[in-house]
Order: C-alpha cells, then structure tokens, then sequence
C-alpha cells in the first residue's frame, strides 16, 4: 500500500497519451488525489489544484505519483529535482516507470537522508511459485480483449464498482502498474518471470467466500503477435468463471503492427472459452465491453445494441452506458455454481 493521498507529476508533458496513468488515477481514485503539479502551463491539465511540493504536503499530499510515461519509460534528468524536492518536503514517491528510482544516485541519497521511501510499482519483492491449476474458492472475471489498451482497466474497475453498488462483495485485482496506483495493491505482471506469470495469478486471487467476486484487469491480447504469452497465462492463473471481452469497433487492426488484422469477436471469444476452460471449465462470456470515444453517443449505441442481438450478450461502453445487463449475469453465475456443486 502506497501512502495517500497523491499529488500527481504531470510535468511539462501536453500529451494525454503520454499521461493515462495520471488519467486514470485521476478517474478512478479521485478521493486520493490533492493536486496536481505541472511545469508548464500547456502541460495536460487534471482539472485539480495546481501545487508544488510544498503546498502540496501542506494540503495533506502523502506521496508524490509520476503520473507520466516518457519515451524509453525513463525519468528525463530535467526531472530529477523536482522528485528530490518532494523527498525534502515529505512526500514518498511513487513511480510505474521502467526506470527504477533507486537506481538514480542522486534520489535514492536523497531518500535514505530523508528517510522518504521510493515505490517502484513495476518491480515485485515477492517473489511467485509456478502455478498449480488448483481451483480456488471465490468468484472471478476476468477482462480480456481483441487488442491491448481496449478498455480493460477500466472495465474492470466500472464493474467493481457496480457490483459494490449492489451490495456484493467485490475486489479490483490489478495486474498494471496504473491500476495498482488506482487500488494500492497488485501485481505489475509484465515485470514478471514468464515461468511464474501464472503463479502470480493465482496469488493475486487467492481464496475466498463463495460469493466474493476478484475483478481481474486483463493484459494483452491472445492473438497478438508480441504479448499473447502474459494473456495465455492470467487466463490459466486467474482461472475466471467470468469473462467480458474488450473491442474498439472502429478498430480493424493490431495497433502498431500492420497486417495483422483483428480477429472477428465470434473467433475471439471462442478462443478465450477454450483456453480459460482448462483450468476451469465453467468459464464463460458475460458481457461486451466497448470502446467508444471515437464514436457519437447515437453511433455508440447502436453498436452495442447491434452487437447485443449478435452474439447474445449484454454490450455496453464502462464510461457511457450502464452496466447493469452485465451485472446481472454475473450474480446468476453464483446461483448456477451453487446449484452445479
């Protein structure tokens, strides 16, 4: 658990792209953010008060979170500064880049003189055992998608909160470094061992009450033709009973990897069921998770009802359109598992 709540480094970054950590922090936990400090007035703005690290610690920011993804994934010495300021003001840091801070001579001085900690999310002390397939207890559903950066996240954590809404007993499972900024716990999966991916599903998710639901942020993609092997095996490890699959329908390709075309929905979830089955057979789709941003609210609807009456299951876009449909099919899944055992 990191200390909150945050003050959030934009930087001088203009670019939302280069900023969907600090976005989506912003979104999902905006009672754990007191500001946000920016070096320029073009930098992306969070539309939360504008503090250094000093008024910051005097509104009660507990950490300061690098909300920024620099190319290379490594802090710009510029930088550096500002991050020794925050030490020296009493602010930890908390960093989801590929650079670890402690590795930056000038920082982890700073901290050890401060006695100020530094988080680097993406690297895990705990170290994972290879994966049993032994089934758990509890409940879980797991998003997965046609591509990467399809709105798994997000999904995932609108469908926590709807459940949660419903009195249910639910948990965000993250496996990425933003979405354990948003919870203050997980597992940043892409920094681990590919024996032990699997394995650190299953203790990502361990055992629970019959009626708890572990949401799990999927990863990934299973035909994609870089990162297929992170999805394979939090299919295996998380073991969902649950699964929502994840789409941007004006999307037609793998992004950034020209001529491998997505594959239809049908295939896709077809593929999924297969390969969750084997480690438990009850899986199955739920819902259909949109992507829409690209699209009007009357496009957007259209095609999730059109998607809807194809494939037989609830669609919805986790940021416009209400996910009670899905919701409701996933608390069926209890009652059918109790009368199955």
């Amino acid at each position: 658990m990191f200390p909150k709540p945050y003050l959030i480094f934009v930087g001088d970054v203009p670019y939302s792209t280069a900023t969907k950590t600090a976005l989506g922090v912003r979104r999902w936990a905006p009672q754990d953010c007191v500001g946000q400090w920016r070096l320029s007035r073009d930098a992306v703005d969070l539309e939360l008060p504008d503090f250094d690290a000093r008024a910051a610690a005097a509104a009660g920011a507990r950490s300061l979170l690098l909300g920024i993804a620099p190319i290379g994934g490594q802090l710009p010495t510029a930088w550096i500064p500002y991050c020794i300021e925050a030490l020296e003001h009493g602010l930890d840091l908390v960093n989801g880049l590929h650079v670890k801070l402690a590795d930056i001579p000038e920082i982890a001085d700073a901290a050890r003189r401060l006695g100020r900690s530094l988080h680097d999310v993406r690297y895990n002390r705990q170290k994972f055992a290879v994966a049993t397939g032994r089934k758990r207890t509890g409940m879980r559903l797991l998003t997965v998608g046609t591509d990467c950066a399809q709105g798994k996240k997000y999904t995932a954590l609108a469908l926590t909160q709807a459940l949660r809404a419903r009195g249910v007993a639910a948990d965000f499972r993250a496996t990425g470094q933003t979405g354990v900024m948003i919870s203050g716990s997980g597992i940043v999966l892409d920094t681990v061992v590919a024996d032990f991916v699997a394995g650190a599903a299953e203790t990502l998710s361990p055992d629970a009450a019959d009626d708890h639901w572990d949401v799990i942020e999927g990863q990934g993609a299973i035909f994609h033709p870089a990162y297929a092997g992170v999805t394979l095996s939090l299919l295996h490890g998380s073991q969902p009973d649950a699964l929502v699959l994840c789409h941007d329908p004006t999307q037609r390709e793998i992004g950034h990897y020209p001529g491998f075309a997505l594959r239809s929905l049908r295939e896709t979830m077809q593929m999924y069921r297969s390969l969750a089955r084997v480690t438990n057979p009850r899986a199955q789709f739920v819902g259909i998770s949109l992507n829409t941003c690209r699209l009007s609210d009357e496009m957007a609807r259209r095609q999730c009802q059109n998607l809807a009456a194809e494939h037989g299951l609830p669609c919805f876009d986790p940021l416009r359109f209400d996910s009670r449909e899905v919701v409701d099919r996933v608390l069926a899944l209890v009652n059918a598992c109790v009368l199955t055992d």
